[in-house]
C-alpha cells in the first residue's frame, strides 16, 4: 500500500488520481485485447498470416499504451498544454507530409510508413487540437482582447483543410463536431451557432457532390441499395448473438466480414457475446462522458473545465458513430471504437487523451478543499 504521508510522485499520483476513470479505461484496455482473440483470426487467416497474427500485435500494444497513458496522467495542467502543443505541431506536419510520401490505402493517404510501424498522424491530431482549442477559448474569456476564438476558428481550418485533402471525412466531422461542442460550452453566442450550423451544412453538401465515394455511402444508406456488403453482415452478425451471443470463438458472420477487427469490431461483440456485452460497453463509455461532464462542472479553472469536456466528447463521439455504423445507424465512417477496435495508432492517441482526462482531473494540492487539508494534516499526525 502507497503511504498517503510520503511524497513521491508516484504516492501523489495514486492518492490523486480518479480511480473510477482509471478502472473505466483499464477495462477497456484489457476488453479490447479480449475482444480481439474473436475479431481479428478471421482476417489473419484471409490474408495469410498466422491466425493470431493480429492478437500478437494488439497484444504488443498494451504495454506502451499503458505506459503513455501513465505518463501523460502525470503532467500538470501546464504539462498538459505544452504536451497538446508539441504533438499538435508534429501531427500537423506529419499529415502533411503524408499527402506526399504517405502510403496509399483504399484511395487515402493517411499513413506514413516508418519501417515496422505505420503511423496515422490524424489520430494523434485529435486530442492535441481539443486541449489547445479549450485552452485558446480559455484565454478569450480571461481576456477578452486576446482573438482566442478567431485562432481557434483558424486551427480548425488548417485541421479540415488537411483530413479533407487525404481524404477522410469521418475525422472531419469529429474533429468539427468536438470544436463545435467546445465553442457552445464556452458560451458561443447564437448567431454564431446559425452561421457555422449553416457552414457545417454547406460543408456537407459541398462533400456530397465533390467526394464520389462520400455520395456513394451515403446515397447506399438512404436507399439499401447498391454494396452494402459490411453493413449488411454486421447487422446480421448482432442479430444471431441475441442477448446472451453465440459464445467466444463460435461466431460465423464475422468470418465474412473484411474489417471485423477495426470497424466492426462491436459487430463481433454482438455474436459472440450477446447484446448485453454490447450494452456493458456502450454504458462504460457513457459512464466516461457523463462522469467527465460532471468532473468538469467542479473545476475552478476554465482551461481545465473546457480540456475535460472536450476530450470526454471526443471520445464519446468517436464511440458513438462507431456503434451506430455498426448498427446502420449512420453511414459507414471508417473509424474505430477506442480501446476495443485493432489499431496501434487508435490505442497509443486514445492513451493521450485518457491520460489527459485523469492529468486534468487529478488531486492536487492546490485544488484541495479546507476538509481535504484537515483530514490529510489528521493522518499526518497520526502516523507520527
Amino acid at each position: 500500500m502507497t503511504s498517503r504521508v510520503k511524497r513521491g510522485v508516484i504516492s501523489e499520483w495514486w492518492w490523486g488520481v480518479d480511480r473510477w476513470f482509471l478502472a473505466a479505461f483499464l477495462i477497456l484496455l484489457v476488453g479490447g485485447l479480449v475482444f480481439s482473440f474473436a475479431a481479428s483470426p478471421p482476417v489473419a487467416e484471409r490474408i495469410g498470416v498466422e491466425p493470431f497474427h493480429f492478437v500478437k500485435r494488439h497484444a504488443a500494444f498494451l504495454i506502451p499504451t499503458a505506459l503513455v497513458m501513465f505518463g501523460c496522467s502525470l503532467l500538470s495542467s501546464r504539462g498538459v498544454r505544452r504536451a497538446s502543443l508539441l504533438i499538435l505541431a508534429a501531427s500537423l506536419m506529419l499529415m502533411v507530409l503524408a499527402l506526399f510520401v504517405g502510403m496509399e490505402i483504399k484511395g487515402s493517404r493517411r499513413w506514413i510508413d516508418f519501417g515496422p510501424l505505420n503511423i496515422q498522424p490524424s489520430e494523434f491530431m485529435k486530442p492535441a487540437f481539443v486541449v489547445i482549442c479549450a485552452w485558446l477559448f480559455a484565454e478569450k474569456q480571461r481576456r477578452p482582447e486576446i482573438p482566442g476564438n478567431l485562432f481557434a476558428l483558424i486551427l480548425l481550418l488548417v485541421v479540415v483543410a488537411l483530413l479533407v485533402a487525404q481524404p477522410d471525412l469521418g475525422q472531419t466531422i469529429l474533429a468539427t463536431a468536438a470544436w463545435g461542442g467546445l465553442f457552445f460550452m464556452a458560451g458561443m453566442p447564437w448567431l454564431w451557432i446559425a452561421l457555422l450550423g449553416g457552414v457545417a451544412f454547406g460543408g456537407s453538401l459541398l462533400a456530397y457532390i465533390a467526394f464520389p465515394h462520400v455520395a456513394s455511402r451515403i446515397d447506399r444508406f438512404m436507399t439499401g441499395e447498391g454494396d452494402t456488403f459490411q453493413t449488411d453482415t454486421a447487422r446480421e452478425a448482432i442479430m444471431r448473438g441475441g442477448w446472451f451471443g453465440r459464445g467466444p470463438g463460435e461466431g460465423t458472420v464475422k468470418r465474412m466480414l473484411p474489417d471485423s477487427h477495426t470497424d466492426f469490431a462491436f459487430a463481433v461483440l454482438a455474436e459472440e457475446f450477446g447484446i448485453i456485452a454490447c450494452m456493458l460497453v456502450a454504458s462504460i463509455f457513457a459512464f466516461i462522458v457523463i462522469r467527465g461532464l460532471s468532473s468538469a462542472l467542479a473545476q475552478r479553472d476554465i482551461f481545465d473545465r473546457l480540456a475535460i469536456s472536450g476530450l470526454v466528447l471526443l471520445i464519446g463521439l468517436q464511440s458513438i458513430i462507431n456503434m451506430a455504423v455498426n448498427l446502420q445507424l449512420m453511414p459507414a465512417k471508417g473509424m474505430t471504437l477506442p480501446f476495443i477496435s485493432y489499431g496501434g495508432s487508435s490505442m497509443l492517441a486514445i492513451a493521450i487523451s485518457a491520460g489527459f482526462i485523469l492529468a486534468l482531473t487529478r488531486r492536487r494540492p492546490e485544488n484541495r478543499s479546507h476538509t481535504d487539508r484537515l483530514m490529510e494534516r489528521t493522518f499526518q499526525l497520526h502516523a507520527a
